[in-house]
């Protein structure tokens, strides 16, 4: 095995991170393809939007719900085993909804499968989140998280037309199976990584409740990142609510579906230069900049309310795309450098769980302030405050100062060893 020493500034030269790396690009475009081949599988066995409303309810809710729990699994059991097993899962799960689409079956045997996949779903996210410090050192963290990101945002962009094509000739049902494919070569890919194997546990070691307050514990004495938690709480509702849902009703009496379609590829483009640009760029107070860039994605919002044209809609959402992943990046880097090892899952998981759960709350409120103030009142007011929201965390001397190496995060603790 290579490890992290090996992967100093190149982590793609260690064969553990090469093949997690394998395993990561190939879950990515299954998922990248899954929402499209879900709302049209759905549709077309019930041809009810509420049957895949609730589908995706039934998938979201159990994902929040067990976050935190699949972040004490993360740092309580060895990291490349839990994600092997909640591939796996995934995967058989994904291939259970295939077969219901595609025999035509009950879609109440939906409801289930979708909570399936949540649960394996807040599994793997905080796993993946604690994994990259394994597998990669120093520099390399930051080259191994553009990595990643970048997989994930060409995925974006290749996914949901591979599912649309595949939807089209064969239908939804043989898409969401690729999809299950997918996670169960990942799992394959995964199950060549080697890392250390977890210290024995003994009888007198904390039980998982206690683990689980530990991870609360660092969470809320650290004000850098519980700042930046509820600042993307905020982010989160805004964006699902006005950009996710009132962003193609709005988009329908302007620029219409092909320009939307155009403004959402115009985004996942911004994305995936940031990524690429990030593999090579190093900055000083890297948090500034981040905070500071995630204020353009108020700007589509704002431009979305105000019925502006497909170019400088599709421009603001370029920039908003750039700023994302700038910040993926950064903030993901920071977290790996300052967030002691082995409680990178736990914490991430509370970080994950801050900012996913006002989503829900952004989807129902959204429609209701629109029909209260007016769609473009909501819309314009959502990106202002948006903008605001990501500026507070810096009123923190700690946050502005701190630095994406080991020791140079001024008053922000450097990881604990214990």
């Amino acid at each position: 095995m290579s490890g992290p020493d090996v992967a100093e500034g190149r982590p793609l030269r260690s064969s553990s991170f090469r093949w997690f790396f394998a395993g990561w690009s190939i879950s990515m475009a299954g998922s990248a393809m899954a929402p499209v081949a879900l709302a049209f599988g759905v549709l077309e066995v019930t041809d009810s939007a509420a049957w895949l409303s609730a589908v995706l309810t039934a998938s979201m809710v159990p994902m929040i719900a067990t976050l935190i729990i699949g972040g004490g699994i993360a740092d309580r059991y060895s990291r490349d085993t839990v994600l092997r097993l909640s591939s796996l899962g995934a995967g058989i799960s994904q291939a259970g909804v295939a077969i219901v689409l595609l025999t035509h079956q009950d879609p109440a045997f939906l409801l289930p499968l979708a909570a399936l996949n949540g649960i394996f779903q807040a599994l793997t996210t905080p796993t993946m989140r604690g994994i990259v410090p394994q597998l990669a050192s120093g520099r390399g963290i930051q080259v191994a998280n553009s990595l990643l990101a970048s997989t994930r945002n060409l995925a974006r962009m290749i996914g949901p037309v591979a599912a649309g094509l595949l939807t089209i000739s064969v239908g939804g049902g043989w898409a969401i199976a690729a999809d299950g494919a997918s996670f169960l070569l990942a799992a394959v890919c995964f199950g060549r990584i080697s890392l250390p194997d977890r210290p024995q546990r003994t009888a007198g070691d904390p039980g998982m409740l206690s683990e689980l307050r530990e991870g609360w514990s660092y969470f809320s004495s650290e004000s850098w990142i519980w700042s930046v938690t509820l600042a993307f709480a905020v982010l989160n509702a805004a964006y699902m609510g006005i950009w996710q849902i009132l962003g193609p009703v709005i988009a329908v009496d302007t620029i219409g579906p092909d320009g939307w379609g155009f403004v959402l590829s115009a985004r996942a483009a911004g994305a995936l230069l940031a990524t690429m640009v990030m593999v090579k760029l190093t900055v000083r107070r890297p948090m500034v900049w981040a905070l500071s860039l995630m204020t353009l994605g108020g700007v589509p919002l704002i431009l979305l309310g105000t019925g502006a044209n497909v170019f400088w809609l599709a421009a603001a959402a370029f920039g908003a795309g750039v700023a994302a992943e700038f910040f993926t990046v950064v903030w993901s880097t920071v977290c790996h450098v300052h967030i002691p090892e082995r409680l990178l899952s736990r914490v991430g998981a509370w970080d994950e769980f801050g900012s996913f759960a006002s989503i829900p709350l952004g989807q129902l409120g959204a429609p209701l302030l629109a029909a209260a103030f007016g769609t473009a009142t909501v819309a314009v007011t959502g990106g202002a405050v948006l903008a605001v929201a990501m500026l507070l965390p810096l009123l923190l001397p700690s946050l502005r100062r701190i630095e994406m190496t080991t020791g140079q995060q001024g008053d922000v603790q450097l990881p604990r060893t214990e």
